[in-house]
């Protein structure tokens, strides 16, 4: 697991109160940010600001099975980030549809709020990311894809704001589309590396059983 930051001391990560009351803290800033978030790309018209919402929403659910999964065995861990990998691939991809068919009857969102409620999001996802960043590498795959899930929101945040200035710009929907879809993208690439790495897990898990 070299390659992936997952080699550290697993037990740690399970036990120590700091992590536990990292993830809390987590599960509060995404879920109740998201909720906020989602009725703003409602009123806003975006997108963009959907599917961040949506991002946020899962992520916080998701570090919630997280934390409950902390005081479980190590293979049941690897299961778990299994799940939270399928979970995101299914989002990325439920994204890039809705954008596609969006894209047919796209109106331009307004810009000012957009950008504005996009601004927030990137300052509470840097204060997540914060909060998770010492436990990156102390954790299995499990850990490190919550640490994935908060780092993808805040690079999707500076997008989000960047969409919100060429809207205001051109005038036109098409940036907002654009970033909802490179959003998407972002899901899947995480849910890929965190399959592929909790699969290597669980094989090495179905090695060390079977000797």
């Amino acid at each position: 697991m070299s390659d992936c930051g997952c080699e550290a001391d697993t037990e740690r990560a399970g036990t120590d109160p700091a992590y536990r009351r990292a993830l809390w803290i987590v599960v509060i800033l995404n879920v109740g940010f998201g909720v906020l978030e989602l009725a703003g790309g409602f009123i806003a018209g975006s997108q963009a600001l959907k599917a961040d919402s949506l991002d946020f929403i899962g992520d916080g659910s998701i570090t919630l099975f997280g934390l409950i999964a902390l005081g479980w065995a190590a293979v049941a861990r690897s299961r778990v980030a299994l799940v939270q990998g399928l979970f995101l691939a299914s989002l990325g991809l439920g994204v890039i549809g809705f954008a596609g068919w969006r894209a047919f009857n796209a109106i331009p969102p307004e810009a000012g709020l957009m950008g504005g409620i996009g601004i927030v999001a990137l300052l509470v996802n840097i204060a997540a990311a914060l909060v998770l960043a010492r436990f990156r590498n102390q954790g299995d795959a499990q850990a490190r894809a919550i640490w994935l899930f908060s780092r993808n929101d805040a690079l999707a945040n500076i997008a989000v704001i960047g969409a919100a200035v060429l809207v205001g710009w051109t005038g036109q929907a098409w940036p907002d589309l654009l970033v909802a879809g490179v959003i998407a993208l972002l899901f899947l690439h995480s849910a890929y590396d965190i399959i592929r790495d909790a699969r290597r897990e669980l094989a090495e898990h179905a090695t060390r059983a079977q000797a």
